[in-house]
């Protein structure tokens, strides 16, 4: 490995809390760092540790409206319990909470860090794994996203003339990517996520398209819930590495939730570790620049495993299966008895293996009909 890869973390990222009764974690970035570090992957004279800094309101507003942010940023400056259902804070989903504001900020910073470390600081890949918030919309916050990193730094790409990818495995659909390039043939979103049937954000159908100029590159690939590895693995082949090499883009933005594995509490799809291991190696084979981001994960283990995996491909290590020995008194401590590193493999029962492949094949159908010829492919 001779290109510099670039990892932005904070210590800062665990101090901020949604509250006792919330499904987000703060610990599960210390505990996924930890695991990284006790790995020795970041270790390696090509790793770059970046301290995450704080993004500038100028960069924020280029996707953010002035009010909300100004409302924002008092909520954030008093510990007053209220809410302003306009906006969407202080709902049960995206509650107010001290230095909210300072926390957004934050892991926007991170984010066009990663982006800054790719463009211009010549690294190979920068992994901001506070990041990829994508449910936030201009003025509005939801599902538990404030400020829209992803965005915010593709905006910044995009003001440099570049062509951006940006691919979503989080299990929710990023509709709040989605909606800020809907019309913008600049950046091609492509989302794999939980149908929206009876999950949220209840959107990301095939037939979300794009609009005017935009129109074929939204691309939106929703799994029923059981879908397994078998299925993910098989969207990859038939829509995202066509579309990918079909669109060339300048810079690869990635969105690499791991709420989408067995045990999370929030979702329903039965990926395994395998499927982002998959992931990982497809991007970084794609040798497009890359930018990854954190997202979604509820189960604090799996995010701790999930990204270290990802970590791990990055900088071309073969992790152990086990895990290390200190490590493993950490779970402990939390409750958790596990002691290994990736998942075993698993496979769906084969009733719902079959309905989920169904209504995937139907989906691949309208997107190979409608999309594909959009982008020059038969």
């Amino acid at each position: 490995m001779t290109e510099p890869r670039a990892f932005i973390y904070s210590s800062r990222f665990s101090q901020f809390s949604y509250g006792l009764e919330h499904p987000f974690k703060g610990l599960r970035y210390r505990l996924a760092f930890e695991l990284i570090e006790e790995y020795g992957l970041l270790s390696n004279p090509a790793t770059r540790l970046i301290e995450c800094p704080l993004a500038d309101e100028e960069d924020l507003l280029s996707f953010h409206r002035p009010d909300y942010l100004a409302a924002l940023k008092e909520f954030s400056g008093d510990a007053t319990p209220r809410a302003n259902f306009f906006y969407s804070l202080g709902d049960a989903d995206n509650p107010i909470f001290p230095g909210v504001y300072e926390w957004s900020r934050l892991v926007c910073g991170g984010t066009l860090e990663a982006a800054r470390q790719v463009v211009d600081q010549g690294c190979r890949v920068a992994f901001n794994m506070a990041g990829g918030w994508h449910h936030a919309h201009a003025a509005r916050a939801s599902g538990f996203s404030y400020l829209n990193d992803a965005v915010v730094a593709i905006n910044a790409l995009v003001r440099r003339g570049l062509r951006v990818a940006y691919v979503d495995i989080d299990a929710h659909h990023g509709d709040g990517v989605q909606e800020a390039f809907y019309s913008d043939p600049r950046v091609l979103t492509i989302s794999l996520h939980e149908t929206g049937d009876d999950f949220f954000p209840h959107t990301g159908y095939p037939d979300e398209m794009g609009r005017s100029e935009g129109l074929g590159f939204a691309v939106n690939v929703p799994f029923q819930r059981h879908a397994d590895d078998r299925l993910f693995m098989l969207a990859f082949e038939r829509i995202v590495a066509p579309l990918l090499s079909a669109y060339a883009p300048d810079v690869l933005v990635t969105q690499m939730g791991v709420d989408a594995l067995r045990a999370d509490p929030l979702a329903r799809l039965e990926l395994t570790t395998a499927s982002i291991e998959f992931a990982a190696r497809f991007f970084l084979n794609s040798g497009l620049p890359w930018i990854a981001l954190g997202g979604g994960g509820y189960n604090k283990f799996n995010v701790a495993r999930g990204w270290a995996l990802l970590w791990g491909i990055i900088q071309g290590v073969e992790l152990p299966e086990g895990l290390p020995d200190h490590f493993m008194e950490t779970l402990a401590a939390l409750g958790f008895t596990h002691r290994r590193l990736r998942d075993q493999p698993h496979r769906a029962q084969d009733d719902d293996f079959c309905r989920a492949r169904r209504a995937l094949e139907r989906s691949f159908a309208v997107l190979e009909k409608n999309l594909f010829p959009l982008h020059g492919m038969g």
